[in-house]
């Protein structure tokens, strides 16, 4: 497809999936009827209990349709952290992340980015270091989210793999569209490369890691390492990531409704991200696309419902046929975002082990 009509048809979209939502809100009674009510619904017969409970948390809390909204109205909507800490609630346990993932200790601090001071989060795990140092980025479509919101996912992977993880707040669009991001991500590493030791870690034993549009900066900024000739990290892992922009795969159909993520978001977050065409077409974002040869070992975790579990599968062969070593795990009975919630969520659990795993072996 020409780029003009690729950026056309994202558009329109975002158009049909904004009257799609408009024209299911409301019951032939005129009765308000919640969009994120039907969509747990359809879920329901698909994902597992302990997930589905944290979709219907999250429903209750009544989010608004992100693709209908602002980007600054977005940022404060409910998130699956938030559905996280209702269902611990409601078990009557604690919220403390302290608590939750105990032996892990976090500090808050300012790193240098491309253009100024980036904030980002040390979590450290116990025990004397130095340790190996994990650069993490969180999701959120380039546009909403921070280390708040994915502290779950940096904070287990630091108990998981035995490491020091820097989970950086990087540039978000549209106010710093398309490469602010990526060259932040790229700013984060290049520093925590040179400054691993003031973070109690071993400057010769680094990863990349990132969830949806962070596990597409995570892979985006080992090839800026190894284009920049920088210390090469030794494995990256991707969650989810955003490999592609093509919004016809498989998985984009199947689950063009599924709830936290669906096509219209998608549509939004790349229309609020890019500037154009040329933008979308940009091997940073399409990933797929990319120079991927001589990257190190690349793990890969999808959700079975999720738009983006093909991006996943189109990337694993793209590192396969570029000769990179890669393996790639998919969750059935969970959706994307599930990583984060390994408090009330078993599959997310077994994500997070199997990916401390991974990273242990390449950092060993």
């Amino acid at each position: 497809m020409k780029p003009r009509a690729h950026l056309a048809q994202a558009l329109l979209g975002i158009g049909i999936g904004a009257a799609l939502l408009t024209a299911c809100s409301h019951s032939p009674d005129k009765r308000p009827v919640s969009q994120e009510a039907v969509s747990t619904a359809k879920l329901m017969v698909r994902a597992d209990l302990d997930m589905q409970a944290v979709l219907n948390a999250l429903a209750s809390l009544d989010p608004k349709a992100i693709e209908r909204i602002s980007p600054s109205q977005a940022r404060q909507e409910p998130t699956i952290a938030d559905a996280v800490k209702k269902v611990l609630r409601a078990k009557d346990r604690s919220t403390d992340p302290s608590v939750l993932v105990p032996g892990v200790t976090s500090t808050d601090r300012s790193i240098p980015g491309a253009v100024g001071e980036l904030q980002a989060r040390v979590y450290t795990p116990a025990g004397q270091g130095p340790f190996p140092v994990i650069v993490y980025f969180h999701g959120g479509g380039w546009v909403i989210a921070d280390r708040d919101v994915y502290d779950g996912g940096a904070r287990g992977l630091a108990k998981q793999a035995n490491a020091v993880v820097v989970s950086v707040d990087y540039r978000r669009a549209p106010e710093n569209k398309f490469p602010a991001a990526h060259e932040d991500a790229a700013a984060a590493y290049a520093w925590v490369s040179k400054h691993a030791d003031s973070l109690n870690g071993d400057p010769t034993r680094l990863a990349l890691a990132g969830e949806s549009a962070g596990g597409n900066l995570a892979v985006a900024t080992a090839i800026a390492a190894r284009d920049k000739g920088l210390t090469a990290p030794r494995h990256v892992l991707a969650v989810y990531p955003v490999a592609q922009t093509r919004t016809t795969t498989p998985s984009y159909e199947k689950y063009a409704d599924a709830k936290p993520l669906n096509r219209p978001m998608m549509l939004w977050f790349i229309a609020n991200a890019t500037s154009g065409p040329t933008d979308l077409e940009d091997p940073r974002i399409d990933l797929v696309k990319a120079d991927l040869a001589g990257l190190p070992p690349v793990t890969l975790i999808n959700a079975e419902i999720d738009p983006l579990t093909d991006d996943g599968q189109q990337l694993q062969a793209a590192l396969q046929k570029a000769g990179v070593s890669v393996e790639r795990k998919v969750y059935e009975g969970v959706t994307h975002e599930f990583f984060g919630t390994a408090a009330v969520v078993k599959k997310a659990e077994e994500a997070q082990a199997y990916a401390g795993q991974r990273l242990k072996q390449a950092l060993r």
